[in-house]
Formats: structure tokens, C-alpha cells, sequence
């Protein structure tokens, strides 16, 4: 059995207030499967990029233990790109730049060594796309987890809402949790989205930490007060992988371990953001993962006497 990240593979340029990149590698799919790879040895990964994707970073994959039978190299066309640049509270970014290359005509393969896909993440991609990856599943897979974000809401609700009816699990923020619903509170926002069809909700509100929902409980999660944010790119998409990495490694789906989970996923995440790019999540030790879920454990851990 294995797990399935499908998303982007891609070149980012990144500038904050703590300094810029060149082109450094980037996508939904490669923070998510970096993440999930620190607690799950059967992940695989399907994607797409152009022949300016170098092998040591393709090899940056396989050092993890990383499937990338499914990741497609076209050869004479170019890699995605994206260009951003953050403002000073660092929750707020301007596009400078999108080239989708070879993302524009993307079609998903899934190798036959993926058949056997338990847990299936479907990365930030159109829905369209995330369907079609379902559809050629030949079985269901135990758990299925959609991130989305506010350009689908904007360019492709319909497909986007044919799409919850598929997954168990969604991820976004909580301003997409609002648009969304169309309901300001995010109880009331969780109660509807719920009625679209995941079984959980999972609202990411960034420095604020993270709300689990299911159809009768909530859980709150902390966040990790940090020193220094360099970089925030990609932290969703590694909350996402540590998160499905997390639940495959358990091999239960229940809300017990959703809420752990969701501490494994911001865990992970917050070693994302403090470095550009993957730099810090592509050579954690065991032990510094461990450590850093304890510091999660005892933000909110207290005895009322």
C-alpha cells in the first residue's frame, strides 16, 4: 500500500524582507512529499516537468525514499515557474510572474505500481485534474485529501464542488473557508463546507495555527511562535504532507488521529518557513522532527487543579 501526492513540480523565485532567491525548485508536490516522506517509506509522487529540471534535484526525491515513476520529463519544453514577492507581514505576496510551460497540458499518469495507492493527496492543481487522478484509480484509495485555493473558487467553482463530492478530507485557509461558504464565522463556514461532501475539514489560519472539523467536533491547534519567518512558500503544502504522511504511517482514520496529524503536519511546516524553498525540510534528522512536535505538545499542554 502507498501513498500518492499528486501537485505541482516547480521553479520558484522568492523575495521577502529577508532576502530573494534565483530560481530555487518548488510546487505543491514537492514540499507535500518531502513532508509525508519523514513519516511514510511508500510515497510516490506525479507531477510534470521540463528538461531544465536538474537530476540532482530529481535525486533529492529518491534520497527520501520518494517514488518518482510517476513524475513525467518533457523533454524541449520548460519547467512551471512562479515569481513572488512577500510583504512585510509576510501574509501577503504579489504574483510577479506565472509561467505554466509544462503544466498548460498537463495529464496526469498513473504508473501501474501506483494501483495499489492507499492514501491519496491531491495537491493544488485544477479540479479537473484532481478528478481525473481519482478516476484512474482503479480502487478507491482509503483516505483522500484536497487542497484548493481561492483562484478555483474564482475560475472553476462548479468542477471545484463536483470535486469535494470525491475527497474526505479538505484543506485551505480561512479566508478561502470563507469564500467558499459565503459565511463569515468559521463554524458556521466548517458546517457548510462539511455538507459539500469531506468528512473533515481542515481550516489552516496560518501564524494562528489550524482548526480541525468534523461533523460534531473541532480541535484547535496551536502555532509555533517563531524568532525569525524567512519564507512561507510552500509551508500549506508541507502541513498537507506531513499531515496524510502522519495518517498513513497510523494506518487508522479516526479523529484521534486526525488531531495528531494536524500537529505532525505544523510541525513540519515549521521548519519549512525557516529557510527559502525546501532548504530546511530536505535533511531533517528524526530527532529534530520529534523535538519539535514536543514543542507543539507542550504549547497548549496544562492540568486545571
Amino acid at each position: 500500500m502507498s501513498l500518492v501526492i499528486i501537485g505541482t513540480v516547480a521553479f520558484d523565485a522568492i523575495e521577502t524582507p529577508f532576502g530573494k532567491t534565483d530560481k530555487i525548485v518548488g510546487g505543491a508536490a514537492t514540499y507535500a512529499s518531502l513532508a509525508a516522506s519523514y513519516f511514510y517509506h511508500k510515497t510516490k509522487i506525479v507531477g510534470v516537468v521540463g528538461d531544465d529540471f536538474h537530476t540532482e534535484d530529481i535525486e533529492d526525491f529518491k534520497t527520501r525514499g520518494i517514488d518518482v515513476e510517476g513524475l513525467q520529463i518533457k523533454q524541449g519544453e520548460k519547467s512551471f515557474f512562479w515569481a513572488g514577492k512577500y510583504h512585510n507581514d509576510m501574509n501577503s505576496r504579489d504574483t510577479l510572474v506565472t509561467e505554466l510551460n509544462v503544466l498548460a497540458d498537463f495529464d496526469p499518469v498513473i504508473p501501474e505500481s501506483y494501483q495499489d495507492c492507499e492514501y491519496l493527496l491531491l495537491g493544488n492543481l485544477t479540479p479537473k485534474i484532481q478528478q481525473t487522478t481519482i478516476n484512474r484509480l482503479r480502487k478507491r484509495p482509503k483516505l483522500v485529501v484536497l487542497d484548493t485555493m481561492n483562484f478555483w473558487m474564482d475560475v472553476a467553482l462548479e468542477d471545484l464542488l463536483e470535486t469535494l463530492k470525491l475527497v474526505d478530507v479538505l484543506t485551505i485557509n480561512d479566508a478561502e473557508a470563507r469564500q467558499l461558504s459565503g459565511e463569515f464565522s468559521l463554524v458556521k463556514a466548517a458546517k457548510k463546507i462539511l455538507g459539500m461532501g469531506p468528512k473533515y475539514l481542515i481550516i489552516k489560519k496560518g501564524e494562528h495555527g489550524a482548526l480541525l472539523f468534523s461533523e460534531d467536533k473541532i480541535f484547535s491547534a496551536p502555532a509555533l511562535p517563531l524568532a525569525e519567518v524567512f519564507d512561507p512558500t510552500g509551508a500549506g503544502d508541507t502541513f498537507a504532507g506531513g499531515f496524510i504522511g502522519f495518517l498513513a504511517k497510523v494506518g487508522t482514520i479516526n479523529f484521534n488521529n486526525m488531531k495528531n496529524a494536524v500537529i505532525y503536519g505544523s510541525a513540519l511546516a515549521s521548519f519549512c518557513v525557516e529557510k527559502f524553498g525546501t532548504e530546511k525540510i530536505k535533511d531533517l534528522t528524526d530527532q529534530e522532527v520529534e523535538a519539535r512536535i514536543r514543542e507543539f505538545v507542550s504549547l497548549s499542554s496544562f492540568v486545571i487543579e
